[in-house]
């Protein structure tokens, strides 16, 4: 579970004891700090003693998330805020939503079972107007485009492509495209580009408990339109770069917005950096897993705490509908040709998300 933070030690005086009380235990808290001056690191330490504390290494949310990525270990990964907005007892439905088949586990407060205690009607209808243009754009059926509890398998990190996190903070004094809040969007547009199974899930979100929120309704709300469109030419530069016949090049820098800074261009083979942690790794730390196999080879063996990922499911055959269930089931992962595994390419016309009580969208 990652968890960013900045000046967040009054609430994760809460949050970090409800998170340890979840059952099934949280495989592994890592909270990212982004040079809190209240204390924060020292606090997740005191109510959490098993915690990891990472430092990330430019400034921005994106990169806190980025730098959390990096440093989990698990197979499983939860986004998770500070603010005491989330709720820690909604994880395993998270967790469950991948076990059943899912790539990409999204929370959404405005389907069946979901809810917020913070957002305003004026956010309300703007989410509304942004989840219509996503849908239009990547062919998706998301119902809360901007809510940022999420899960999802680590070895989909690669399709996603952020930012590297050693790269040096940007010369200007700005951030790389990804490093901001717009972190959320870009997230939920590439796993939509790439073609990946996404499930949503219910949930509750509460008021901040402390300290005041950094939202900015109008600026926001411009700042996801814009991501939107430069994750669209994104993603049509890319279907474009995998015709037949042609030779799929690296992951090429990300057009973003005017006033952005792009980032630079990185090899397609090129390792996922680590996080820089305050503090050595114990040598007892588990390491991340080998990639996973295609479901025709054998699975490798996890820790018993961790979540196993099942072997992709086929879809029900033409004209038979999907089972309905109240366990969270997601659209079986097809089979992608070759480079599809990097660009997205093999996205059908319209990506399907299923809801965890067990309707699809059509």
């Amino acid at each position: 579970m990652i968890v960013p933070t900045r000046n967040e030690a009054r609430n994760l005086e809460v949050v970090l004891p409800a998170v340890a009380a979840v059952r099934p235990a949280v495989y592994e808290v890592i909270v990212v700090d982004g040079d809190s001056k209240d204390g924060t690191v020292e606090t997740a330490r005191r109510v959490l003693p098993g915690v990891r504390i990472v430092r990330q290494t430019r400034k921005g949310k994106g990169n806190a998330m980025a730098c959390g990525f990096a440093a989990a270990t698990g197979d499983a990964i939860v986004m998770f805020d500070a603010d005491g907005s989330a709720d820690p007892q909604e994880i395993p439905r998270f967790v469950a939503a991948l076990v059943e088949g899912a790539d990409f586990a999204k929370g959404s407060r405005f389907t069946k079972g979901g809810g917020s205690d913070d957002i305003t009607l004026l956010r309300k209808g703007g989410n509304a107007g942004l989840n219509l243009i996503a849908n239009t754009l990547f062919g998706t059926r998301y119902s809360d485009l901007c809510y940022g509890y999420n899960a999802f398998w680590a070895d989909i990190l690669p399709l996603l492509e952020l930012p590297a996190v050693d790269m040096p903070p940007h010369p200007d004094g700005g951030m790389y495209w990804g490093d901001g809040f717009e972190i959320e969007t870009v997230l939920n547009c590439r796993v939509a580009a790439a073609g990946l199974s996404i499930t949503e899930v219910p949930s509750v979100e509460k008021e901040r408990m402390f300290g005041e929120t950094n939202l900015r309704t109008f600026a926001d709300g411009t700042r996801v339109l814009r991501t939107l469109a430069a994750e669209r030419r994104r993603a049509g530069r890319d279907d474009r770069s995998a015709a037949p016949g042609t030779a799929v090049p690296g992951p090429a820098a990300v057009v973003p917005p005017a006033g952005h800074p792009a980032v630079p261009a990185t090899p397609a083979t090129a390792p996922v950096p680590p996080a820089v942690p305050d503090r050595a790794v114990p040598a007892a730390q588990p390491q991340r897993p080998a990639p996973r196999p295609h479901a025709d080879a054998p699975a490798p063996q996890r820790p018993q705490q961790q979540p196993s990922r099942p072997a992709p499911q086929p879809q029900p055959g033409a004209g038979q509908p999907a089972p309905q269930q109240p366990a969270p089931s997601p659209v079986a992962r097809e089979q992608r040709p070759v480079g599809a595994e990097r660009d997205g390419s093999a996205r059908p016309e319209r990506t399907g998300v299923r809801y965890a009580w067990g309707e699809e969208a059509s």
